[in-house]
């Protein structure tokens, strides 16, 4: 945590309590030694004119407010962490979807902008200092992206009519959202499917059709969506029932070693400075598709089942080029 961190981050625990904080439980907060903490406060009360006292009692420090008006730190008093959020934020809600910013998203976006200006951080050509790529991105009408919204938010139910790629056939379903997943610059809907009797992760771009309904939406824990959707590797869900060994060689792994495939992954260099990455996967082909990239770079080491899925995708691949 940098010093102007620290510094703003006393302010807010001084400026939200209304009882001492003791000296342990300032410098554990703070993640700082006693020395670091007492120049903290001396800053924050001699050079940026905070209230602070001390109890005589305990020792603790605390905000005198027997001011008429609260004390504000002056500036620029945004820490860099929050202020590179905020310009993200808006950047991405300027992106998101196109069509989409209007009402609520649009309004979001000027409270972002009017935040920034009041805190004296709005850069100049702020907007062009920050790009964001989005690739491969698959567009959904605003109209239909909307309903998934309030639907959503309001807990209903949706039918949806809905063309699987797989099969290539259309069906029509009642679902009950429970979250919406941007995936690679594609939107997902994650929800109970009432034909299915189970979770289901849609594809928006492949709704063809949405209609809400009065009824109530099926509730479904944070822990079941996490353990139904989030186990395993990439968008495609089910429990995680395999283990990737993947090998790269020692020059990718310099780039793979800092990657994060998957939150449960694990990783270690070999003694010659390849990188072997395991990480866990239900459905294989998308994880496929992702070693593929990596060419001659990357050698699938286990399960058997995987190599050999790798192995003749890039034998089929091979043959197109002879």
């Amino acid at each position: 945590m940098s010093k102007v961190e620290r510094l703003y981050h006393l302010h807010n625990i001084l400026n939200q309590r209304r009882t001492p904080i003791l000296r342990q439980d300032l410098m554990e907060r703070l993640e700082c030694s006693q020395a670091t903490m007492y120049r903290l406060v001396g800053e924050l009360r001699d050079f940026l004119g905070a209230p602070i006292e001390q109890d005589p009692d305990t020792r603790g420090f605390f905000y005198d407010r027997s001011y008429d008006q609260p004390f504000e730190l002056p500036g620029i008093w945004i820490s860099p962490g929050e202020l590179q959020a905020l310009l993200t934020a808006r950047q991405v809600l300027g992106n998101v979807q196109p069509g989409l910013l209007e009402g609520e998203l649009e309004s979001l976006q000027g409270r972002i902008t009017s935040l920034l200006q009041q805190k004296g951080v709005e850069p100049e050509m702020g907007d062009a200092r920050i790009h964001i790529q989005h690739v491969a991105g698959r567009a959904v009408p605003a109209a239909m992206f909307q309903d998934v919204l309030a639907a959503l938010f309001q807990r209903q139910q949706l039918k949806i009519r809905y063309h699987g790629r797989r099969r290539d056939e259309e069906s029509e379903r009642v679902v009950s959202p429970q979250r919406l997943t941007q995936y690679r610059n594609s939107w997902y809907l994650d929800a109970w499917c009432h034909q299915a009797h189970g979770l289901r992760s849609f594809a928006l771009e492949r709704v063809r059709e949405q209609t809400l309904l009065a009824e109530l939406a099926r509730e479904v824990s944070q822990e079941e969506l996490a353990g139904h959707f989030d186990q395993s590797y990439g968008i495609f869900s089910g429990p995680a029932e395999h283990l990737a060994e993947l090998r790269f060689t020692p020059e990718m792994a310099r780039w793979i070693a800092e990657e994060n495939w998957h939150p449960d992954q694990q990783g270690s260099f070999e003694t010659d400075g390849s990188w072997l990455l395991k990480l866990p996967f239900s459905n294989s082909r998308e994880l496929v598709m992702d070693i593929l990239r990596y060419g001659p770079e990357v050698e699938v080491m286990a399960p058997d089942f995987l190599r050999d899925a790798v192995a003749q995708a890039a034998r089929k691949t091979a043959k197109l080029y002879r």
